[in-house]
């Protein structure tokens, strides 16, 4: 079996701020490069309950009460963050064979979580990542073309709308 070669990462967390906020949810795609899925992966972090009440407040989280809610919810039966990170390594160490890109949107901002509450998963990364965002600003400022994809807030949704998105992106080169 061919080996995947981008590791699609999705995280949600409490809130943007790596220094005061946690990972509540972390799901995995890994693709080859031509972005056929080749495996999947899903996990709860148990999120202490006074980082929760104090973070997931402000206009974001009422505007999604639901999915804060559901969030909420699945933290309370979620694993350690160590655990969740060896069950991850486990999966990459399963579908990798050596380099491993991390992909999504605005990924650099799901990196600084990863490095803060990961270290040895971020270790296996490549330094290099692949970043759907950057197509995006290309192509609704030079080209005024837009990919329109749910905002469902939820890691393994999107992740799945990231790659979707690469792949209408990529329609257009050939």
């Amino acid at each position: 079996m061919k080996k995947a070669k981008l590791l699609w990462i999705d995280l949600e967390m409490t809130g943007l701020e790596p220094e005061k906020d946690r990972i509540l949810e972390v799901a995995a795609i890994a693709t080859d490069m031509e972005l056929n899925e080749k495996a999947r992966f899903e996990a709860t972090v148990k999120v202490d309950e006074k980082i929760i009440k104090e973070r997931m407040v402000g206009d974001f989280w009422e505007k999604n009460d639901k999915i804060r809610d559901e969030l909420i919810e699945n933290s309370e039966n979620g694993k350690p963050v160590e655990e969740v990170e060896r069950e991850l390594i486990n999966f990459i160490d399963k579908n990798f064979s050596k380099t491993i890109y991390l992909a999504g949107n605005s990924i650099h901002q799901d990196r600084k979580f990863i490095e803060r509450e990961m270290p040895e998963l971020n270790k296996k990364l490549h330094y290099r990542m692949l970043d759907v965002s950057a197509w995006k600003i290309y192509f609704e400022n030079a080209l005024n073309k837009k990919f329109t994809k749910p905002e469902n807030h939820r890691a393994l949704d999107d992740i799945e709308g990231s790659i979707g998105e690469l792949k209408w992106y990529l329609t257009f080169l050939k």
